[in-house]
């Protein structure tokens, strides 16, 4: 028999994903010959996973196409620093992608440092509305606004579904500007403060936080990781884990630099 061409096997794997009915399914896919009758045998492997991508290896005994799940955001698995919060409670440190980052699919939460009209922007917060998909946008549009342009206003946090993303739920916070906002650093306390509450109102155990105002709101790094890691170590009760997840070499070793001096085991 010949060999399966990629485009078949790219075929016959959409078509499969397009008729899962739950979102959270990721399936393994092997597609092999199965001689004599020369037909594709294809074995499918239902996992609670969040991304899925799609490898081709092709060889003389036919052709295996797998798929991929990124569990706890990027390369997070090479770079992950754990320290204990409390006896129930820990805080982990990873370079990654918050988009791809998760648990358990039910009780976690990435955090997304949105602005207070809470429909999409730049950075992390446009990147976490692409990968939920527009319904994000429209369940952040139905979040009543406090006064008008205003859904959640800097330091409060609002919780929506998280739609295509892995995580269960998307935790919306909006952080100071910095240069913008007087005592930036009590409202950057409660950007984090207020996640944390959130999260235990609603059943959630697994928080992944970005570096909240460090992008464009212009949030210096070392102030902001001090701000953030003494508020979660404050905060974290009832959490079982908390992690930051950093996109950024620069961010990630300033985060972990602070957490080693504030968080003494």
């Amino acid at each position: 028999m010949p060999p399966i061409s990629a485009s078949i096997t790219s075929s016959i794997a959409s078509q499969l994903l397009n008729s899962l009915p739950n979102r959270s399914l990721n399936p393994r896919f092997i597609f092999r010959h199965t001689p004599p009758e020369s037909r594709i045998s294809i074995f499918v492997d239902f996992r609670t996973v969040g991304k899925i991508s799609f490898s081709v290896i092709q060889g003389n005994a036919g052709l295996r196409a797998s798929s991929n799940m990124s569990r706890n955001g990027g390369d997070a698995g090479k770079r992950l620093a754990h320290f204990n919060l409390s006896p129930t409670s820990a805080l982990k440190i990873q370079k990654g992608d918050i988009t791809r980052w998760f648990i358990d699919g039910s009780s976690d939460a990435i955090v997304n440092p949105a602005n207070e009209r809470m429909l999409g922007g730049g950075g992390a917060d446009g990147a976490i509305h692409q990968a939920a998909g527009p319904e994000l946008r429209t369940a952040c549009y139905d979040v009543p606004e406090v006064r008008p342009g205003v859904r959640c206003p800097t330091g409060e946090a609002r919780i929506t579904p998280g739609f295509k993303l892995p995580a269960s739920h998307v935790i919306h916070t909006v952080g100071p500007i910095y240069d913008a906002n007087s005592n930036v650093a009590a409202l950057l306390s409660n950007a984090y403060r207020n996640s944390l509450r959130v999260a235990r109102e609603n059943n959630i155990q697994y928080v992944a936080f970005p570096a909240i105002s460090c992008g464009i709101f212009g949030y210096p790094l070392d102030e902001a990781a001090t701000v953030a890691i003494s508020t979660i170590k404050e905060h974290c009760n009832d959490i079982k884990e908390a992690h930051f997840v950093l996109f950024s070499d620069d961010i990630y070793n300033v985060w972990l630099k602070k957490a080693e001096e504030l968080l003494q085991n």
